[in-house]
């Protein structure tokens, strides 16, 4: 939130927004009276982009989860309801599954992806307008973990290594069963039960990489975006590291990209 206003007090056309703050860190009038100043300030290009984490990290904040989709549907309304200073800014929800897709579609403005299986959007969005039909300018976005480099192996061995931390959480893991990966992650839960966490990387398989992932060339890369366009993500959100460089060198590779 503090870097999103910092983006609202020194930026005058970009639309912008969190991806995921975590809805059990803070309370949703104290996260509406932050984001309504920041929607201000901005003009109105604030999205307010909110997220139940994940249990193992909420742990670690001595933060209690509760049941996601009762929560974050509290969260929603608490947020909508909450006495403020200026108008609120959209706020979207994170969602893999289709029960919180749905809600999304019916209570919030928007739905964004971490980590999805490019294959599994389609059908997900499908679903999601069989079962709740969102307005007109329902936000579609997903988070991709990208490496640009000439050095396509280099590139996906640190995709695999960003992803380490994804596969060793349950509802990620799950959501990659429901949709294809049953084999590869079962394996991945042998060597987490083995506490084999070196062995991680070499259990992502390339299929799996590739369906989850933007890594290689700058046009490898590009055509890449272009497919993850064409299953109806309306904005491809690149969560860019680098083989070469910390993050600021990433965000460099991916500005880049589109010079």
């Amino acid at each position: 939130m503090g870097l999103c206003q910092s983006i609202a007090e020194n930026t005058k056309n970009i639309p912008f927004g969190t991806s995921i703050v975590n809805i059990y860190t803070r309370h949703a009038q104290d996260y509406a009276s932050s984001a309504s100043y920041i929607h201000e300030i901005s003009g109105g290009r604030f999205r307010f982009g909110v997220g139940v984490s994940h249990a193992p990290m909420n742990d670690r904040l001595s933060v209690s989860t509760g049941r996601p989709l009762q929560d974050t549907e509290k969260f929603i309304h608490t947020y909508k309801e909450s006495k403020r200073v200026g108008e609120l800014p959209p706020i979207i929800i994170a969602a893999m599954r289709d029960k919180m897709i749905t809600l999304g579609a019916r209570e919030s403005d928007g739905i964004v992806f971490a980590n999805a299986a490019r294959s599994a959007i389609a059908g997900s969005l499908q679903r999601m307008n069989e079962n709740q039909k969102p307005q007109s300018d329902f936000f579609i976005g997903g988070m991709i973990p990208t490496c640009i480099s000439t050095d396509r192996e280099a590139a996906a061995s640190v995709n695999r290594k960003t992803l380490s931390m994804y596969v060793g959480l349950p509802n990620y893991r799950n959501y990659w069963k429901s949709v294809g990966y049953k084999n590869e992650m079962e394996r991945i839960e042998v060597a987490l039960s083995k506490k084999d966490y070196a062995s991680l990387p070499s259990l992502m398989t390339d299929e799996w990489l590739e369906d989850v992932s933007l890594f290689g060339s700058s046009s490898e890369v590009k055509e890449g975006i272009e497919k993850w366009y064409e299953t109806g993500l309306e904005t491809p959100i690149l969560v860019p590291s680098s083989t070469d460089g910390g993050q600021f060198k990433a965000f460099e590779e991916l500005f880049d990209l589109f010079t």
